[in-house]
Formats: C-alpha cells, structure tokens, sequence
C-alpha cells in the first residue's frame, strides 16, 4: 500500500463494505436543463452575502454531463459502494405532480452505470435540495410536505427500486432543520426556533412514513436515514460544563436518536426548548420508530460544551481541518460505543466521514497527506469500536471529489479527487491512491478467505 503502510484492512471482517459519497446539488449541474425544477439551494444561492464566494450549483463538477467517465473513476477506487442523491426537483420539478422522463433516464443511467461496474447503488432521497415549489407552500414546517415526500418515495422506488442495494431517506435532518430554518445559514434562509424543531419534527415523521409505504410495496432495498452526530464532552470537569454537555446531547444527538429507538423525545431537552417545541400528532411518534434496516451516521468532529466562553480547538493549539473543525478521530468511537449502549442498533455505516484541507495541484499530482492521516485514523477509530462490539457494517468516505460545499461555495474540499473548476479535470489526490491501496489489500484479503 502506498503511503502509510498498514495492515487496517485486516481488523475488518470481510463483508464489511467501502464506499465513497457525494450528493446531487453539489455535483451534478445542469440546474436549468432537461426541465429540472428549481430547489430551494438554486433560489438561496441567489440571496446576497448567503454563499462565501457568491457562487452557485450551476454547473457545479458537471457531473450530469460526465457521468460515464465519473463512474469510470468511482470504479477505479476499488469500493464496494456508492452513495449518491437524487435531485427531487430534477425528478419531480414541483415536487408534485408531474415526473420529468429526462431527469429520471439520468438516474436509470447512473443506477445502470454502478451496477455495470460491480458498484452497489445507496441512493438518498433528501439531500436537502427541495422543490422550491414545496417551499412556496410552506416546505418541510407544513404536514403536506410530508405526503408529498411518500409520493416521491414511491415513484423512485417504481422506477429504481428493484436496482437499489440501499434507500436513505433524509440526510442530516438536524441541517435541515436548524441550519436550515434556526440560523438561517443554510436554505431556505429561515430564522425561527420553534419552525426548525417543527421541521424536525416532520422530516422525521415524514421518514417513518417512507419506511412504512416503501414496506407496502414491497422495497428490496434495505431502508435506514443518515443522521450527522457527534459525542458531546464538557469542555471541563466543572458541573456546569457536565451539565451543558448533557443538556447539548439531548438538544442534538438524542433529539433525533430516541425517537427512532425509543419512540421519545428526551424529556430534558423538550423542557429547554419550552414554548418552541412541535406539534405532535396521534401516531407521529410510532411512525419515526419504524424499524430500520440500518443507521447511517456521519462523523466530522466531536462537540465540546462549555457553560462558559465557547470551546475553540484552533486558539488551543489543537489540529483543525480548513473549515476549523478539530481533528478528533477518538470521538467516532466514543460516539458509537455510546449509541450501542443507549440503543438495540441496526447495521450501522459511517455514511460521511473526510475533512476539508486547502489541495494545490503540484506538477499534476496533490500530496494531501493531512487528508489520508485523517482517513486512515478514523477508519481505525471504526476499527475500535467493532471490537468492542458495534455492529459496523460500512464506512464511505466524504467526498468522492471538490464539490459545492453548501454555503462556503467552492473554496472548501472535501474530496479525495481534486477538481479544477475551470477546465472540469479530475485529479486523484493522493488520499485516492491511498483509499485504492486499502481496497486492494481489502479484495486480497476476501480472496484468501475464500480459499481458507
């Protein structure tokens, strides 16, 4: 193996699955083409001072117009997977309604495309590019949306379903919610507590639903939702700290987690929020707690409670990645070690895990060995909670390659293959080589078991 010789593929049993992930608003482009609706990511993009450098999903990596080549390259890291969204409003333009053939054969291509390859499809639903159709009338803070999302469901598991190793239904819905709709950040742009844990609220409903309609129709695919979480520590050993990082856990983690395996919001975090908490409906909590076949779950850092000035990694000397987040590779297995105790857990996959760090290309080639130190100490940190009994069942590296990332635009990469924005030419990092050399040693070690 090419850099950082090691034998981590050995601590993995070998069904163990790898895989890499993107999502569509960030790669794909073609945002006015073949009838593809308006999101609410087109129409934020739009609102001045909302995007760090003032760009757009536009053209984005072009992958809608590349994707042979891109499938080609997914091919060539020797994964097992890809994890990919589908862009509603390219499907279904008003998120009701009428379907685009166009924005569906594109889909039947890239489905097609992966299983050509060998290269299992787990497709996501929600990747946060709403119909800005849907927004107009009031998006996820209004019920109907919720019926609308069963009826896309339906008619991409109609169409793709029998091809699907995997169906996510939401992606990060506490993004969603309160980057979203709490400090506006993110689109559609909205500031108002008690809409954000309404909006919660009904992404979480609204994937029980899925389960439960998907279930009816008789999905081959293994159902699961991706949540973005992270262990919450006390800055200090202070009561006030302790307290802070329970009460944030609540707020965080578990406003999410208990529901789906307890069929509860934690009751601590229901009494902070107060006056700002959501309209429940008889029979909402029994449709979150719908059996999953597995649990997504994305790591980036861990989150550090201080009842006191607020805990900053970089200003302690501490190692970050370019978006400032603290490099923390023991947090992903605190966190799974933690959701094994707290819950009876499903399959579990790390759905994201990678770090953004400044990529020049060097006489055509990117040394990013910050990148690949963080790959391989995570993968370990997966490697330690298997031991100790998770049950681990994938890892897919965020992200496949430079791509739109969300409000910071394009200044930020996550891939493991650099983009040049200009001229659209990929680049594999030398993450990617090293991410090729695991796999390798992966597929000879499947082989040898065979033979055992």
């Amino acid at each position: 193996m090419s850099l950082y010789q090691s034998d981590l593929h050995l601590q993995f049993p070998p069904g163990f699955v790898w895989g890499v992930a993107t999502s569509a608003f960030q790669i794909e482009g073609a945002a006015l083409e073949d009838g593809k609706g308006e999101s609410i990511w087109d129409r934020f993009c739009r609102v001045p001072g909302a995007i760090a450098d003032a760009s757009n999903g536009d053209v984005a990596c072009d992958h809608y117009h590349r994707l042979d080549s891109d499938l080609d390259m997914i091919a060539g890291l020797g994964v097992d997977l890809y994890r990919f969204s589908v862009s509603w409003p390219r499907v279904q333009p008003l998120g009701s309604g009428e379907w685009s053939e166009a924005g569906l054969a594109f889909y039947d291509r890239l489905v097609d495309g992966l299983l050509a390859r060998g290269l299992a499809p787990h497709l996501t639903l929600n990747h946060w590019d709403l119909p800005q159709a849907l927004q107009d009338k009031g998006g996820w803070a209004a019920r109907d949306t919720m019926h609308r999302f069963v009826d896309y469901a339906l008619g991409i598991q109609r169409r793709l379903g029998d091809r699907l190793a995997a169906i996510t239904t939401h992606n990060e819905p506490w993004v969603v919610a309160m980057l979203g709709h709490d400090t506006g950040n993110f689109a559609p742009g909205i500031k108002d507590r008690g809409i954000a844990l309404q909006v919660a609220h009904h992404l979480m409903v609204s994937h029980g639903m899925v389960l439960k309609a998907l279930r009816a129709e008789g999905a081959k695919a293994k159902l699961g939702i991706v949540l973005n979480l992270a262990p919450a520590e006390p800055a200090t050993d202070s009561e006030a700290d302790i307290a802070r990082a329970r009460l944030d856990d609540a707020k965080g983690r578990r406003w999410y987690t208990d529901p789906l395996f307890k069929g509860r919001y934690p009751q601590e975090a229901w009494d902070d929020f107060g006056a700002d908490v959501p309209a429940i409906q008889p029979g909402d909590m029994e449709l979150i707690s719908q059996p999953l076949d597995y649990l997504g779950v994305n790591y980036y850092t861990r989150h550090v409670a201080s009842a006191g000035e607020p805990y900053d990694a970089s200003k302690r000397g501490l190692p970050t990645t370019d978006m400032g987040w603290e490099i923390y590779p023991r947090g992903l297995t605190d966190l799974l070690l933690t959701l094994h105790r707290d819950y009876d857990l499903p399959a579990t996959y790390i759905t994201e895990n990678g770090g953004a760090f400044p990529d020049p290309v060097v006489d055509g080639t990117v040394h990013d060995a910050d990148r690949t130190d963080y790959l391989r100490t995570h993968i370990a940190a997966v490697a330690a909670a298997m031991k100790a009994g998770v049950p681990m069942a994938g890892y897919m590296v965020w992200s496949l390659m430079d791509n739109f990332e969300w409000a910071s635009g394009y200044a930020k990469r996550f891939g493991i293959v650099h983009v040049d924005y200009a001229t659209q030419q990929r680049t594999l990092k030398d993450s990617a080589r090293w991410l090729q050399g695991l796999t390798a040693a992966v597929r000879q070690h499947r082989l040898g078991n065979k033979g055992a």
